[in-house]
């Protein structure tokens, strides 16, 4: 009789399905090979395809017949769903972040925290016919990276963000304006002005601004992001557009609590 697997290598086989679920929702439109959601999630290719294989009997993936790419499947909706009644501000959001696209013309976005990542929920372009492309529905990026995770990560209580600076190496994927030093300074400037700012850091010439949105506890969980191209996020202009997102992200804040 084949013996049982110990209970401490559970977390292992979780953990892989957790990181391809979560390459997957990255790319919720274009899909992903066997290939890129394993180079995404860190495995290897036959691990990868084998936890896909899985995860597909259960309805968290599907994969399209004709292309062979994956998708999240139809069970990760339904468990969506069911969970949006604790977690989810996503219906209260809309409308902040319409407004703000509307009454700015840039790119306006809602952004949750999911443990060191932020993940983009929402999207609504302006009417200013030149756009950012950086951030799109299911884009994931750790925290300190976009505007949305340095607005979140400038906030977060205690030491966690001097715990997560220490353990985290951003400069390896990111370049060296991720040093902790350079963080340190963004998020002093993100405390000192209540909004974030990420000037051409991810993309040269793509600016974005973000303001948090806090949870009952005054735990920063969310974000609201505007982006567009450098000539749009003068100095002059900055004070408008963080004024406009932080009074947005307090409406926020005030319907979870």
């Amino acid at each position: 009789m084949q013996r049982p697997k110990p209970v401490s290598e559970s977390p292992s086989v979780v953990a892989r399905a957790a990181a391809l679920l979560r390459a997957l929702s990255g790319r919720t439109a274009s899909g992903a090979s066997t290939t890129r959601v394993a180079e995404e999630a860190g495995l290897p290719r036959a691990t990868a395809h084998r936890l896909l294989e899985s995860l597909a009997a259960e309805g968290l993936v599907d994969r399209d017949a004709r292309s062979g790419l994956w998708f999240l499947g139809p069970e990760t909706y339904v468990l969506g769903m069911a969970s949006a009644a604790r977690y989810d501000l996503t219906e209260e959001a809309r409308g902040s972040v319409l407004r703000l696209a509307r009454e700015t013309g840039e790119s306006a976005f809602f952004s949750v925290r999911r443990g060191d990542e932020t993940v983009v929920l929402l999207r609504e372009d302006g009417d200013f016919p030149i756009r950012s492309y950086v951030l799109h529905e299911g884009a994931r990026f750790p925290l300190g990276v976009a505007s949305a995770g340095i607005a979140i990560l400038a906030h977060l209580p205690g030491g966690q963000a001097e715990d997560y600076l220490r353990r985290t190496d951003l400069v390896r994927r990111w370049g060296d304006a991720y040093t902790a030093v350079s963080l340190r300074e963004r998020l002093a400037a993100t405390r000192a002005h209540g909004w974030a700012l990420n000037p051409g850091l991810i993309v040269e010439g793509s600016w974005g601004m973000a303001a948090a949105v806090f949870d009952r506890a005054g735990v920063p969980g969310w974000a609201l992001t505007l982006t567009g191209i450098e000539s749009r996020f003068r100095p002059d202009r900055q004070e408008s557009l963080g004024r406009l997102l932080l009074e947005e992200a307090h409406r926020l804040t005030r319907s979870v609590r």
